[in-house]
Order: structure tokens, then C-alpha cells, then sequence
């Protein structure tokens, strides 16, 4: 169903659903790679991999590592413009941290942000997910020249 003066030409394009789930997704791996070890024993104490795998059984591990890789290069291949591909593939990094540095502000205190390791390792995030954003479009670009 349309909204009214909405156009068939406005309504979401496949790929646009597609980036919205693929940054849903990749924000939702992200946040509980942040959870620290200790909460996952809290809140599975008769697991023995809790701190190592959190949530996922250990099989399906590996998988949630490559995906933390391809699912930022995928929102870079669809893409069409860098500048959309850096920023969409950097949001699911700025607001997993985000959260997490609010959470962690109540149990440590305010300069938690700037703590050189913490911001070092924040910019390290964001720098990773924006290279692989660019990798994504740029190999969209490349396979759509040949």
C-alpha cells in the first residue's frame, strides 16, 4: 500500500531495503561483539565459551567474524556513491559505539571516551569499516566497468 502523493518511483528500491538490513544487522553484531566477556557469564553461566564466543554456540563463530568483514563491504557495493558508502558502512560502527561507550560512562566515569587506548581503538573501528565500505564500492564499480 502506497502512502498518499507518494509516487510507484518513491517507494523503496530492493537495494535500499537491502542496506537498511544489512546496517541493522551489522549494528546488532557489533553491539554484542562490545558486551564484555564478564556479562556473557552472567548471563550464560553454564556455558564454557561464553567469554570467548558470547552468545553463539562455537561452531557458528567463525561465521559471525566474516561476517563482521563482508556484511560492511556489502553495503559498500550497493553503494552507488562513495560518500554513501563510507558513511553507511561506518553508522552500524558509530552507533554500536556509542552505545557502549554510554553504558560503560555509568560504570567507569565520563573520560572513559578519552582515554587514549579507548580512542585509539574506536578510530581503529571506524577506520576498518570505512575501508571495507570503500573496498565494497569500489569492486561495484570495477565489476560494473567490465
Amino acid at each position: 500500500m502506497m502512502h498518499p502523493g507518494v509516487t510507484p518511483k518513491q517507494s523503496l528500491q530492493p537495494w535500499a531495503v537491502a542496506l537498511c538490513i544489512l546496517i541493522t544487522v551489522e549494528t546488532l553484531l557489533l553491539i554484542i561483539a562490545l558486551v564484555p566477556a564478564q556479562e556473557w557469564i552472567r548471563i550464560f553461566p553454564s556455558s564454557t565459551t561464553a567469554t570467548l564466543d558470547g552468545p553463539f554456540p562455537p561452531a557458528i563463530a567463525p561465521v559471525i567474524t566474516i561476517l563482521l568483514y563482508v556484511v560492511p563491504t556489502a553495503i559498500g557495493w550497493l553503494c552507488q556513491r562513495w560518500q554513501n558508502a563510507l558513511l553507511y558502512a561506518t553508522l552500524p560502527a558509530w552507533i554500536s559505539l556509542g552505545l557502549f561507550l554510554v553504558a560503560a560512562t555509568f560504570r567507569i566515569g565520563i573520560f572513559y571516551l578519552v582515554a587514549a587506548d579507548h580512542v585509539n581503538a574506536n578510530a581503529a573501528t571506524l577506520e576498518l569499516f570505512g575501508v571495507l565500505g570503500g573496498i565494497g564500492w569500489l569492486g561495484r564499480n570495477i565489476y560494473k566497468i567490465r
